[in-house]
């Protein structure tokens, strides 16, 4: 979930709180590089007790601050809720007047399913980027899905043949239907959340391709994070994207954002990924290192280390 209005987001957080018991009380402080985290949760409420929890927190914040060079917010609090079942069940954040993300999960949560959770990655990501407003919700919900495969695999968390498959599985969904106005306008499921991966997959590929390698996305997305300061900041998304190009040096974001913002833009998925070398036959995926962008695809799951001025 997106930032909330300073009005809204103070009901909503009341309103969360007033649904849980006493239980959050007894804050457990988390310190990460640059960061401190403050965990809410009650770890008699959890078969597995509250230690699981606590190391799925730091390895969750330890991925999105090695892919953005820091965690994105000084300080935050995550506020586990304990609800009936297994696994993580979802979540929301935000950012007015403090981080907060609420994430819901299953009393009866593994630890293998809380090595294998996307969730508190991808909320953890919507803390780098500005508000955009409501139009852009596509923007702050693509990124998060984009980067949390990206990030994970960056990290070790994930396997590179997962995310791909992923990707080739879910991401024609965000693909324009008949009557599409183009990303700003059509807030379907599938457009917001696999639309926006796929603006930020055909920006990171080309990128790559600009600087022959040397800068990607993520540069662009370090860059809009250290000038604005994440969530908090009211940004409007021209701003946005004019940073992140500035720090890459192309005009990639602003390009792409004419082409499928206000229109539909059909681009060519299949073709894309047979030329990063991931090929998908006989329901098994193998990834292709002959292929004429086998190299781009390897540098966008390349962990990078933080550059002078990130």
């Amino acid at each position: 979930m997106r930032r909330a209005s300073a009005a809204l987001a103070a009901f909503l957080i009341s309103s969360a709180v007033a649904l849980l018991p006493a239980q959050a009380a007894s804050p457990v402080t988390l310190n990460v590089p640059n960061a401190t985290l403050r965990v809410d949760l009650q770890g008699e409420d959890f078969s597995g007790g509250s230690a699981p929890l606590l190391e799925w927190v730091r390895r969750a914040a330890g991925i999105v601050s090695a892919y953005y060079g820091r965690f994105p917010a000084a300080s935050a609090t995550v506020r586990i809720v304990a609800v009936d079942g297994a696994g993580v069940q979802g979540g929301k954040t935000w950012a007015d007047p403090d981080a907060l993300i609420r994430v819901q999960v299953g009393r009866q949560v593994s630890e293998a399913q809380l090595q294998a959770d996307w969730v508190l990655v991808h909320e953890m990501t919507h803390l780098a980027l500005p508000d955009t407003g409501p139009q852009h919700a596509w923007l702050s919900e693509g990124l998060a899905t984009y980067v949390e495969g990206v990030a994970r695999v960056q990290a070790g968390n994930r396997s590179e043949v997962d995310v791909w498959a992923e990707e080739l599985r879910s991401m024609p969904r965000g693909l324009p239907q008949e009557g599409d106005r183009g990303l700003d306008y059509t807030h379907t499921w599938g457009r917001t959340y696999w639309g926006g991966a796929m603006f930020c997959l055909l920006a990171d590929v080309d990128i790559r391709r600009r600087t022959q390698l040397r800068l990607g996305l993520q540069d662009a997305l370090r860059a809009v994070l250290n000038a604005s300061g994440g969530l908090r900041a009211d940004w409007p998304i021209e701003r946005v994207l004019r940073t992140g190009d500035a720090a890459v040096g192309t005009r990639t974001l602003e390009d792409l954002y004419a082409q499928m913002g206000e229109q539909a833009m059909t681009p060519d998925l299949q073709g894309l990924w047979r030329q990063l070398g991931i090929v998908s036959a006989d329901g098994t995926l193998r990834l292709e290192d002959s292929a004429p962008l086998a190299a781009v695809r390897r540098a966008i799951m390349t962990a990078r280390a933080v550059r002078p001025g990130d």
